[in-house]
């Protein structure tokens, strides 16, 4: 049996569940400080002073300072996707100087020998503020007068495409749908939080962080700080979590870098949950005007998104991107004949948005699969029916859609077949109209979401046309060691995905080497010095691959030495489970022995070196494209208002699977996410700017006891655009259970006159809805 497609318990578990592991807060140094941050009380304010004297003087603190202390040497936190060319990028100092701009910026610092210490003496720093107006809403910030986030304004971009003839898609529609939705905004809250430890030899420096972006961190720590890349190492050891949350390079890891250089001694700085809530990028955070114009059959004309983005205060890494990289998405699985899509982002005074699990898409996804229950319900139809009159059908695959990009694979009626009948769709709509008949107050509602996303962020040639500034490329390199064992290394990093086992899987069917003997690195840019890291679903369609493509130079390597020891030609060589065998007859090597003639060099054949190892680039020529069908029942107590998920079916199809215990944990985890969205989760600022939901008493996360059991299973279209036929996973199930969720609530109550419950749809929302 081959080990891609078998279920794995995974490697890395036992360390990571018993705690016998190394992360970033659990690392000691000799003679390590720790540093605390003063941040502003106010959303928008002048400092006029700031005085750290006294907290100097006390007792177990070595050092503190302010904003100015670093001006010199800071820089400006990096914005690495310039989306259009009236983008305002504003300086971002990592600690304000001047002016703070939202509740939570950094405006000191303490450094102490223990972090304690160092959060008492804060109360001793005086800071001098000259209060200015807090921009919190959207569309007022857009106003003429409103107050300025910035000196150049509070527009921070403008963005507009079109595809197709827009004007006659809604010429004399026989329906069009005009409707706007919010996407609130989002805390992502993983487990562990965000953590950085920088040491110094005096010339060189190494920063451990809680990262998803080891690699990219390196680059951007020189390109703000001026320390010579090469004079940098960063490591990012097991990190718990990340949500897109540590795709980002912040302002505590360029001032521990900063700060251990100045010290010449080890700083660490790990975060309280409650300043995480506050200084950790937020996401979502849209207004959504959409317009649908369609046949009176149901077939979609055209499309029209006009889109808010709250950028909050700075452009971060990806901040502007993000809303565009729902561009592409909102026309979904669909086909239509024109498509108009506008985006502005806008600064406020409130903590900085950027990427969160799916970003972008999810918003997208919301947007399309609402209007089309929308579109359903104002024609009377079912809104499966909808769907499959207007959805690409299997055969005309691969299919360009209108907002340019190629779907290579996929099955949207399979999907959707198999998931009704695992949910009993036609059951449950029988018992929706017996309680809409007897009058029940707790009435049923069902959601459907169909859905696609364009993921494993590359190839590189469109993030270029898109202006974002790095690549989608992937590295990997495969050692076989003289006994036979195996080291890969990635540049992948994962913090929770289960890289260590599927990449054992891939390279041991690829190398015919029992998985046992195949040990992964990653994480630290002196063992894996490039790379491109992990977000947005690349990981195994794109770091993966890297890996592949490395074990078949290695396998390319063996075949040369193989010959040479066989006395054969590399052409009658067969390969299968790890062994070189000369066709028509028993004379063989395997792999292992070859690695070993390698090591001894003592006959190796003109022009092959001592070593099979290999390494490989991969750089993918499309995205890639799961898809998958979500259904939720919702009852809801139309006296109190409650939601109450009944059964949640979600079938998906991710392409080839390397192993379908990785794939049932991430579309669980995705689809909790997704419903926190739907029903718990609120970023919530009062008319000053200050957050309200900085604890998790405040800020409601679903447990284990909120959601329900999940039925999930999948089909299996392979992708054409990399050799394994795999597409993500990682973000599939938020993608797709926000519009689920809700479209359910809505189903329930539409007999009532209730077309919308603004997120989330708390039971408060839900009663003040029906009245």
């Amino acid at each position: 049996m081959t080990e891609v497609g078998k279920a794995r318990k995974r490697k890395e578990d036992a360390r990571l569940l018993t705690g016998r592991t190394q992360w970033t807060d659990n690392l000691r140094q000799p003679g390590m400080l720790h540093v605390m941050f003063l941040r502003s009380p106010m959303a928008h304010a002048r400092i006029t002073g700031v005085d750290v004297s006294a907290a100097r003087d006390l007792p177990g603190v070595v050092a503190a300072f302010s904003g100015q202390d670093f001006a010199a040497e800071q820089g400006s936190l990096p914005c690495a996707w310039p989306v259009s060319e009236d983008i305002v990028i504003p300086d971002h100092p990592p600690m304000a100087v001047s002016e703070v701009r939202y509740v939570g910026e950094a405006v000191a610092c303490v450094v102490a020998t223990d972090r304690y210490l160092a959060a008492d003496a804060l109360e001793a720093i005086e800071v001098d503020y000259e209060p200015l107006p807090a921009v919190l809403d959207m569309n007022e910030a857009l106003a003429p007068d409103s107050p300025k986030v910035h000196e150049a304004g509070n527009q921070a971009f403008t963005v507009k495409i079109t595809s197709g003839d827009v004007e006659a898609a809604f010429r004399d529609a026989p329906v069009v749908i005009d409707r706007t939705y919010i996407q609130q905004r989002l805390i992502p809250s993983a487990m562990e939080p965000r953590s950085v430890l920088a040491t110094t030899d005096g010339d060189s420096f190494t920063l451990w962080s809680a990262t998803q972006i080891p690699h990219v961190l390196r680059v951007m720590l020189a390109v703000v700080t001026g320390i010579p890349e090469h004079k940098i190492r960063v490591i990012a050891p097991d990190v718990g979590g990340g949500f897109g949350s540590k795709l980002q390079v912040t302002a505590e890891e360029v001032l521990c870098l900063l700060l251990t250089k100045r010290l010449g001694k080890p700083v660490k700085w790990t975060e309280s949950r409650s300043e995480g809530n506050l200084t950790v990028h937020h996401g979502r955070d849209q207004i959504q005007h959409l317009r649908l114009a369609a046949e009176a059959d149901g077939r979609i004309r055209g499309l029209q998104v006009e889109l808010l983005a709250d950028m909050g205060a700075y452009l971060m890494l990806v901040t502007p991107g993000v809303p565009l990289l729902g561009a592409s998405m909102f026309n979904g699985i669909y086909k239509m004949d024109a498509y108009e899509f506008g985006c502005t982002g806008v600064f406020t005074t409130k903590m900085p948005t950027d990427a969160y699990r799916g970003a972008g898409r999810p918003e997208a996804t919301y947007g399309i699969e609402r209007m089309m229950d929308e579109l359903a319900a104002e024609l009377r139809l079912d809104p499966l029916e909808v769907r499959r009159r207007n959805w690409i059908k299997h055969e005309e695959f691969p299919f360009t859609t209108i907002s340019g990009l190629t779907y290579d694979s996929g099955n949207y009626e399979a999907a959707t077949d198999k998931a009704m009948a695992l949910f009993g769709y036609d059951k449950l709509r029988a018992e929706q109209a017996d309680r809409r008949d007897r009058g029940d107050p707790v009435q049923l509602g069902i959601g459907v979401s169909t859905f696609t996303e364009m993921c494993g962020l590359a190839p590189s040639r469109m993030l270029g046309a898109a202006n974002y500034g790095a690549g989608g490329w992937e590295h990997g390199s495969v050692r076989m060691l003289p006994t036979g064992k195996v080291e890969v290394v990635t540049g992948s990093s994962p913090h929770g995905q289960g890289h260590v086992t599927a990449w054992s899987q891939i390279t041991s069917d690829a190398l015919g080497v029992p998985f046992e003997d195949i040990t992964v690195l990653h994480g630290d840019t002196a063992i894996a010095p490039r790379g491109m890291d992990t977000y947005g679903s690349r990981s195994l369609t794109v770091g993966g691959i890297a890996v592949l493509k490395a074990c078949d130079k290695v396998k390319d390597k063996a075949r040369k030495l193989a010959s040479h020891m066989l006395e054969c030609s590399p052409d009658d060589l067969d390969f299968a489970e790890g062994v070189f065998k000369v066709k028509g007859t028993d004379s063989q090597k395997s792999i292992q022995e070859l690695a070993y003639a390698a090591f001894t060099a003592h006959d190796l054949p003109e022009g092959v070196e001592a070593r099979l190892d290999s390494d490989a680039t991969f750089d993918p020529e499309n995205y890639s494209f799961p898809h998958g069908t979500h259904l939720c029942a919702v009852e809801v107590d139309t006296e109190t208002g409650m939601a109450k998920i009944r059964s949640y079916v979600a079938v998906d199809d991710v392409g080839k699977v390397v192993n379908p215990l990785i794939v049932e944990g991430q579309i669980h985890g995705g689809i909790a996410q997704g419903v926190a969205q739907a029903l718990y989760e609120e970023a919530v600022y009062d008319a000053e700017g200050n957050l309200l939901t900085t604890t998790m008493a405040d800020y409601l996360l679903p447990t284990a006891m909120d959601l329900p059991d999940f039925v999930t299973d999948r089909t299996e279209t392979p992708a054409t655009s990399n050799p394994l036929g795999a597409k993500g996973v990682g973000e599939a199930g938020t993608i797709a259970s926000t519009p689920a969720v809700v479209n359910a609530i809505v189903d329930a109550l539409r007999p009532r006159g209730v077309h919308d419950i603004q997120m989330p749809c708390t039971p408060e929302r839900i009663w003040r809805a029906l009245r």
